[in-house]
C-alpha cells in the first residue's frame, strides 16, 4: 500500500509543482540550480579525498548549509566529524573555527569580551572588543552538552539573529553562518542536556554510524600514509549565499505543504489527526519551527539533486533529521523501548499525503 500510495502522489506532486514552477521559475534560477546539483557532486568528490564514506552525512550537512540552518551532529568519537566539517569549510571557502566546550567555559569565550586598552599617544583609556570564536563562517562546537546551559545559551542568539550582543553593542556574524554542534552519546557523566528551547535552534538532528568494513578498509590505507591531500575550492561564500536565497524561492505546491504540517501536527498527541501510537508514547511534539524546516529541507534537497519541483518525497528524505530532536517521549515509550526515530517511522507509514478532498 505505501509503494503504490507513493507512486500514484508522485504524478500529483510533480503536476501540482511544474505548474507552479512554471510560473515562477526564472531562466536564472533554473541556471542557478542545475549549477548547484553539478557543485554538489563536485563537493563530495573533493570531500571524497579525505573523508571515506559517509556520502548520506555529507549529503545532510549540505542540505542544512544550503537551508541557511544549523546541524546537531551525533556520533561516538573517532568517526571523523571534526574533519568532515573542516574539510567541507575548505571546498567552500569559508572561515572555521572550533570551539571545544569545556565545564569551566565561559560565554566570553565563545562571543568574546571588552578589554581595556590605553591609547599611547593620548594616554586616555577605552575599552575595545575582541571578537571570539564565534565570528566565523562554519563554527563547530565540539561537545556542546559538555558546558553548562548558561554558556550554551551564548549561541541562541547567534543562531537565531546572526549576531552578538556584548557590552550593550551589537556585532553582526559574517555571512553565512552555520553552526555544527556535536555530541557524544556516550560517557553522559558530566554533561547537560541542551534545553528544548536550544534544541530546537538546529535544524536537523544527524546521526553518524560506523562505516562499512569496506570503507573502514580504505580509511585505514589512505590514513596511514605520508601524503598531503589538497582540496579545490568548489565555491565561495558569496555564491553560497546567492544559492541560500535561490533554495529559498523555489515553490511548493499545496499538495507539499500540507503533508509537511500533517506529519509535524501528527507528533502532538493533544492534535486530532495524531494517531493512537502517538498518543500513547509521546508527551511533546514538534512545533511550528519543524513545519518550516521541513518545508526549507525539502526545497534544499530538491536543489542539490539539480531538481527545480519540491516533492513529499523531498519532505520525507529531511523528515528524521528534522522531527527525531523535537519528539520528547514518556515513560512508557524508554519502557518499551521506543525511540522518537522509531515514532517517525511510524508517522512516515501512517501518515497519508493529502487527498482531493483536503483542497475543498
Amino acid at each position: 500500500r505505501w509503494t503504490r500510495r507513493k507512486e500514484t502522489q508522485m504524478s500529483v506532486d510533480s503536476n501540482d509543482n511544474q505548474s507552479l514552477s512554471q510560473s515562477t521559475a526564472s531562466p536564472d534560477d533554473l541556471k542557478a540550480i542545475e549549477k548547484l546539483g553539478t557543485a554538489r557532486q563536485t563537493l563530495k568528490t573533493e570531500i571524497a579525498k579525505v573523508i571515506v564514506g559517509q556520502q548520506q552525512v555529507v549529503d545532510d550537512v549540505l542540505t542544512a548549509i544550503f537551508s541557511r540552518g544549523h546541524c546537531l551532529m551525533i556520533g561516538v568519537p573517532g568517526l571523523a566529524k571534526t574533519l568532515m566539517v573542516r574539510t567541507i569549510a575548505d571546498a567552500i571557502d569559508l572561515d572555521f573555527n572550533r570551539i571545544q566546550f569545556t565545564p569551566d567555559l565561559m560565554p566570553s569565550d565563545i562571543t568574546g569580551t571588552e578589554i581595556i586598552e590605553e591609547d599611547k599617544s593620548t594616554g586616555g583609556r577605552e575599552f575595545k572588543f575582541v571578537r571570539g570564536p564565534v565570528f566565523a563562517n562554519i563554527l563547530l562546537a565540539d561537545e556542546i552538552n559538555r558546558t553548562p546551559p548558561k554558556t550554551q545559551a551564548s549561541l541562541l542568539q547567534a543562531m537565531q539573529e546572526l549576531e552578538v550582543t556584548v557590552g550593550g553593542q551589537t556585532y553582526q556574524l559574517p555571512r553565512p553562518f552555520f553552526v555544527l554542534a556535536t555530541q557524544n552519546p556516550i560517557e553522559q557523566e558530566g554533561t547537560y542536556p541542551l534545553p528544548e528551547a536550544q534544541l530546537d535552534r538546529f535544524m536537523f538532528d544527524i546521526r553518524i554510524s560506523y562505516p562499512t568494513p569496506e570503507d573502514e578498509l580504505e580509511i585505514a590505507k589512505t590514513t596511514t600514509t605520508d601524503v598531503e591531500v589538497k582540496i579545490d575550492t568548489v565555491l565561495n561564500g558569496e555564491e553560497i549565499l546567492n544559492l541560500q536565497q535561490i533554495v529559498r524561492r523555489l515553490p511548493i505546491s499545496d499538495h507539499v505543504g500540507r503533508y509537511a504540517v500533517d506529519l509535524a501536527r501528527a507528533t502532538r498527541p493533544e492534535d486530532e489527526i495524531a494517531p493512537g501510537f502517538t498518543k500513547e508514547y509521546v508527551t511533546w511534539g514538534a512545533g511550528t519551527r519543524a513545519v518550516q524546516y521541513l518545508v526549507l529541507g525539502a526545497k534544499a534537497r530538491a536543489a542539490i539533486s539539480g531538481q527545480y519541483n519540491v516533492t513529499c518525497d523531498h519532505v520525507r528524505e529531511v523528515a528524521p533529521m528534522v522531527l527525531r530532536h523535537r519528539i520528547m517521549t514518556n515513560f512508557h515509550a524508554e519502557a518499551e523501548g521506543i525511540s522518537p526515530d522509531r515514532i517517525v517511522d511510524l508517522l512516515l507509514e501512517a501518515i497519508d499525503e493529502p487527498k482531493a478532498e483536503a483542497y475543498v
